[in-house]
């Protein structure tokens, strides 16, 4: 969910009036100050920009509020980690129907003085009583509309631990004062824009089912006007608790309790005709929580090192084995028509062994090293034929014991995953780097404010499969005790000899995977700048039927090329919504957003040159 929308206070991220205009400025950078006749002082808007260049550290986010949030950080001398926590916070009063505190997600690190990458998984949990009939009621599935707008679907969240546990580990900052900008920015507002107000709309219909919601999201019970400002004192009240109190706060404490009496009893309007059922959430699954510290997925590709998130992401795997799939392909040889094709066909086999394969490493057995391997992808790649496109679903492969050509077992269709997430990537002056994908599921997520706290709770636990797609094939992405779900989310960073090149990620559902794909493929394979292969046009190919394709490339002649191989479309408006840095050769920083796709990014650096 990304808004061209908001003005606010450089430093502080604090909104100012919605019928202030900005200034133009250079791109990237703050826009000149000018009065504040409520404070008496002079201002300042962040101008937003999809590509900004210079030194001193950037950051690129969907959302220029929690871009300025983030520079103000490194301004103060912070690193790329602190810098990380406080955009991900302005997200959450921002873009509150796409992350927060009532989520999860992942956090991927270069630390440049052991020239080394780091990885936390902050993915929620399910809890410790959830069995595989989690999601079935007299052994049929529920529709997926009634599991989402539910208790069941919320899962332990792990962005607080996640904050916290950076921080405390990389971090130069506490929490308290990385929750600073954002809890000013949900006390002043930010101003309402037709974006929000659409999303909003959107989910109209459930938002008022739950009085906590309305409150927040419906204003005096209509849709918030554009240029409106919003503002949630509720939150900031929860992110000032936090500050002073630490996460105990939510993993031990009020918040928490408030947090399993919401999902164990969802506060439903009197009169609602809608059944929400409850979930099983309890305070002891809330202190069992832990982020996990793991090493991440590694590739090789074209002399780069690509790092990732390993399991319980599919993120890693599957963008290392597409990867590996390509490597002996000379894409930047290739026509465009041949590209695609193989691009297509390397994402088609990589999402038929993620689908078999992938799932919560602490229990199901992962084999990430074979899935990773270039030995496995060679076996994969003879599948491609340059005259005919495969048939999906394709049956997957054995990455234990590798075969030509060869499969393990039948064919399973791709479950569905919501398209929302948001990502955010930073760098700072010292060379460390940070690419970040958070969420909270659907767009609203559960579409369950916690009453009194300001934000939404997740529907996590609706990326779990809710029956195997087929009895007759080994689901490792069914419900479980304390199990995480699969994610698609692919933060990933890109080394040359020990040195950040490029760190990028998107929101997107399982066509995460696909966007980072497609993004490392256009840049390092078909030369385009950073920005470019971010905006490039996009397909997404995931082992179904039907490749999905944007306006771009469904009104060109390449859909009729394609389509004369036996490739399948679908149309889709939009992608994904990527964001990047990337180290220049004389030790600037590019950050790059999204030029149009959710209105378009926010990419800034300290000092614009």
């Amino acid at each position: 969910m990304t808004r061209a929308r908001r003005l606010t206070v450089l430093g502080a991220a604090a909104a100012l009036a919605g019928s202030m205009v900005a200034i133009p400025a250079a791109a990237g950078s703050a826009a000149p100050p000018r009065p504040d006749a409520a404070r008496g002082r002079a201002t300042a808007a962040p101008e937003k920009s999809p590509v900004a260049v210079g030194y001193g550290g950037a950051v690129s986010s969907v959302d220029p509020d929690a871009s300025a949030a983030g520079i103000s950080v490194l301004r103060k001398g912070g690193n790329a980690v602190d810098a990380a926590v406080a955009t991900a916070a302005a997200l959450g009063v921002t873009e509150p129907y796409s992350a927060g505190i009532g989520g999860g997600g992942y956090f991927v690190y270069y630390q440049a003085r052991s020239h080394s990458i780091r990885t936390l998984d902050g993915r929620e949990t399910a809890p410790r009583t959830a069995g595989k009939d989690l999601f079935l009621e007299n052994g049929t599935p529920l529709p997926f509309d009634q599991a989402v707008t539910s208790g069941l679907g919320v899962g332990t969240p792990g962005t607080p631990a996640t904050w916290d546990t950076a921080l405390r580990t990389w971090g130069s900052r506490s929490l308290g004062q990385m929750l600073g900008p954002a809890r000013k920015l949900a006390a002043d507002g930010f101003t309402v824009d037709a974006t929000f107000r659409q999303q909003t709309a959107d989910n109209e219909a459930r938002f008022r089912d739950f009085p906590a919601t309305a409150g927040l999201f419906l204003p005096g019970g209509k849709l918030p006007a554009v240029g409106s400002t919003m503002k949630n004192p509720d939150l900031a009240r929860t992110y000032g608790e936090l500050a002073h109190k630490g996460i105990g706060a939510l993993y031990d404490g009020a918040v928490g309790r408030d947090i399993v009496r919401t999902v164990q009893k969802p506060p439903v309007r009197p009169g609602s005709t809608r059944r929400v059922r409850p979930g099983k959430l309890t305070a002891g699954d809330l202190r069992a929580y832990r982020t996990l510290s793991q090493a991440p997925t590694h590739t090789r590709y074209r002399g780069l090192d690509v790092y990732g998130m390993a399991p319980s992401s599919s993120g890693g795997t599957t963008v290392a084995e597409a990867l590996n799939i390509l490597e002996k392909s000379d894409l930047s040889r290739l026509s465009e028509q041949q590209y695609l094709h193989r691009y297509l066909e390397a994402s088609r086999i990589a999402f038929a062994d993620r689908g078999r394969w992938v799932g919560d490493p602490a229990q199901e057995n992962v084999p990430t090293k074979g899935l990773t391997s270039q030995r496995f992808a060679d076996s994969r790649a003879c599948l491609i034929r340059d005259d005919k496109a495969l048939t999906s679903p394709l049956p997957p492969g054995d990455p234990r014991h590798p075969k030509p050509c060869g499969s393990a077992g039948k064919a399973a269709p791709t479950t569905y995953e919501g398209p929302n997430t948001t990502h955010l990537t930073v760098a700072d002056k010292w060379g460390n780097v940070v690419a970040y994908t958070l969420t909270i599921e659907q767009t609203g997520g559960s579409g369950i404010v916690v009453p009194g706290r300001g934000f939404l709770l997740n529907n996590e636990l609706t990326d779990f499969s809710f029956a195997p797609a087929d009895p007759a094939v080994h689901d490792p992405n069914l419900p479980g005790p304390g199990k995480r779900p699969r994610s698609s989310m692919s933060p990933t960073i890109v080394l040359r000899h020990g040195r950040p090149v490029v760190a990028l990620g998107s929101p997107g559902g399982a066509t995460i995977i696909t966007t980072v794909l497609q993004t490392l493929v256009n840049h390092f394979d078909r030369g385009m700048p950073l920005a470019d292969a971010i905006a490039a046009p996009r397909a997404s190919q995931r082992n179904a039927a039907q490749t999905d394709l944007e306006p771009a490339l469904w009104n060109s002649p390449l859909r009729t090329q394609l389509e004369a191989l036996g490739h399948a479309f679908k149309p889709n408006p939009e992608i994904g919504a990527a964001t990047g840095v990337q180290r220049l050769p004389d030790g600037r920083w590019l950050a790059a957003a999204e030029k149009v796709r959710r209105g378009g990014g926010s990419a800034m650096v300290v000092h614009p040159k």
